[in-house]
């Protein structure tokens, strides 16, 4: 199973984009807290796109692609907008008390994997979750 969508780098686009996710999904027999987690992850790398790739330009292309794979799932999130060097993407200390940057934290616990692919224009974030047992209902 495979699904996709495109919309603009506007903050108001990500209920869209959540509901999109929960959709995706909603078949699978995995607890609700990890869909959730799934689903905030994948928030909080939109918000990471729509914020450092775009600058809060409201009406640049973003496209995610869901996919159900052998071992759970996997998530690509494309930007064409400016590149940022993965090894500079460290969240901030955990014991550090202020709002911000943790988005980074976040989006590692939700996934087993993260993957960052610089294009010749933007970015794929490659996300995999990966599920001991997973069967639709």
């Amino acid at each position: 199973m495979k699904r996709e969508i495109e919309f603009a780098s506007h903050p108001a686009n990500l209920t869209l984009v959540r509901d999109f996710i929960r959709q995706f999904l909603k078949p699978f027999d995995i607890p609700e807290a990890e869909k959730d987690l799934v689903v905030l992850g994948l928030d909080e790398a939109c918000t990471n796109v729509i914020r450092y790739a775009y600058h809060h330009e409201p009406n640049q292309l973003i496209c995610l692609v869901c996919e159900e794979t052998e071992a759970g799932f996997r998530f690509r999130l494309r930007d064409y907008g400016t590149q940022c060097d993965p090894s500079k993407l460290q969240g901030r200390p955990l014991d550090l008390v202020q709002p911000g940057g943790l988005g980074i934290h976040l989006i590692r616990r939700a996934f087993n994997q993260v993957d960052y692919n610089l294009k010749k224009e933007g970015t794929e974030l490659v996300l995999e979750k990966h599920l001991n047992h997973h069967h639709k209902e």
